[in-house]
């Protein structure tokens, strides 16, 4: 267990976020080694396992509900230094993610075709894209236990583990998915489904060695089968800070349904460019979304503490690197976007509707980076809810009109990117002032701290009103 109470909280920041960095990079490393080996077998490959991909936002959902709530309520147990509650959490949240994994995964095999008829009119789309989900819904569903395990770490300063665990998963993937896509070495090719069982596999080693390392190595929080009976209570304590968060993914998912509808009648090549085009973009937002998730456990174990002033300073030096970082790799993608997109598509359409993507979208990465900020905040507090209403609002300024603007003449792909952007900046100054408006409620300025008539005890609220 580290101690985030004390010592600088930009070392603090710098020391967790790389190997955060380095985990997620990895993965997404992988979800494009999937694209680059599929881009071999048709426009209607790609697009139908990028549109596949987009209901990973939806089990992320769940997910989050899980992870956020581990994370944020054992944060601040180890803030107050209460070790038997923070084990308690952890083990109530691994029970809860078998039960949801084995939901997702029955789920995911009765909708996945229904889900691909619904965003593409293509046949070879549709199979495309049911296929890889068939294949793809175990990892998934493992990676419930994956991300209660990871949370927990992180909620405790420690992040190498996890990260070292998903490296040597992703680089399994990346080695299983020429030989299952292309049949490279065995003459066996599976396509589209070898994508999905390359990434199944991959995943199962990765749960095998988290559940190694915790039963060797980890001390503080550990795996307790008398803690694994249901408990209702802690449930909800989860359930609380988990589901706002986990809708927060909801409303990604039907953005990025939205945009794949309203690119739907442009054709394949629209919705590959797109899907390849999210992914870049994705994988270079990553070391700003690395600091933002190194904020939250900081900012819990303090607001857990008592220490209202260094959750305060844990915003804005996160606020400060985040966008530091944002600025730097927008101006790397307007000068190079073609660099990031070579070798991903034969298709000179699908190239020039990814190229478009990456140079409009780039231009709201600083938007991004402070929401990821904000959102990482909301979770640290263990009030998720305004990042809900906060990605609501961009659904719907976002979604509505650019459905009706796709039917209306001369529509444009240039209008989707226009709006998103827009949709997104707005975002980010609602979420900024909700921030705002929740340190003013929960947290203690040093003038009441001054006034108090003594100190709080370690883990007493913060909060001027009930959190």
């Amino acid at each position: 267990m580290k101690d985030l109470t004390r010592g600088s909280i930009v070392s603090h920041i710098l020391s967790m976020a790389p190997p955060i960095v380095a985990g997620m990079i990895t993965i997404m490393i992988c979800q494009l080694v999937d694209l680059y080996f599929v881009s071999g077998l048709g426009d209607a490959a790609v697009a139908g396992v990028a549109a596949a991909g987009n209901a990973g936002f939806l089990v992320n959902a769940l997910m989050q509900m899980l992870g956020v709530g581990a994370v944020a309520l054992i944060a601040h147990a180890v803030g107050r230094k209460d070790r038997a509650d923070a084990n308690m959490i952890f083990n109530q949240s691994v029970v809860l993610s078998v039960l949801s994994g084995l939901l997702t995964l029955l789920g995911g095999l009765a909708l996945a075709r229904p889900y691909m008829r619904a965003i593409s009119v293509d046949a070879a789309t549709i199979e495309a894209g049911a296929t890889y989900l068939h294949w793809f819904m175990p990892a998934l569903a493992l990676q419930f236990v994956t991300q209660v395990m990871g949370a927990a770490l992180r909620a405790t300063g420690i992040v190498r583990p996890s990260m070292l665990v998903q490296v040597l998963a992703v680089l399994l993937n990346i080695a299983l998915a020429p030989v299952l896509i292309t049949g490279w070495g065995t003459g066996y090719a599976f396509g589209v489904a070898g994508a999905g069982l390359a990434s199944s596999i991959a995943v199962f080693i990765g749960v095998l060695m988290l559940f190694a390392y915790f039963h060797r190595l980890e001390r503080y929080v550990a795996f307790h089968p008398a803690q694994w009976r249901p408990r209702l209570r802690e449930w909800k304590r989860i359930l609380n800070v988990g589901l706002p968060a986990g809708g927060e993914f909801v409303m990604i998912f039907i953005f990025m349904a939205a945009i794949y509808y309203v690119l739907r009648d442009l054709g394949p090549a629209a919705q590959a460019g797109f899907g390849i085009g999210t992914r870049v973009i994705g994988l270079i937002q990553m070391p700003a979304l690395a600091v933002a998730l190194a904020a939250g456990p900081i900012a819990g174990q303090n607001f857990g503490a008592g220490n209202s002033e260094r959750v305060r300073e844990t915003f804005v030096k996160a606020a400060l690197i985040a966008t530091a970082v944002m600025i730097m790799l927008t101006v790397f993608v307007q000068l190079a976007p073609g660099l990031l997109l070579a070798g991903f598509s034969n298709d000179p359409e699908t190239m020039r509707v990814a190229l478009l993507f990456l140079k409009m979208i780039s231009l709201n990465m600083v938007a991004q980076g402070l929401i990821f900020v904000c959102s990482s905040m909301f979770q640290g507090l263990g009030n998720t809810k305004p990042v809900l209403w906060s990605s609501a609002t961009r659904v719907l300024t976002y979604s509505l009109p650019a459905i009706w603007l796709s039917t209306r003449p001369g529509f444009r792909i240039e209008y989707v990117w226009y709006m998103s952007n827009a949709a997104t900046t707005l975002q980010a100054v609602q979420s900024l002032w909700l921030l705002r408006r929740e340190f003013r409620k929960r947290l203690v300025t040093p003038e009441e701290k001054a006034e108090a008539p003594a100190s709080p005890e370690p883990g007493a609220p913060l909060a001027r009103e009930p959190a």
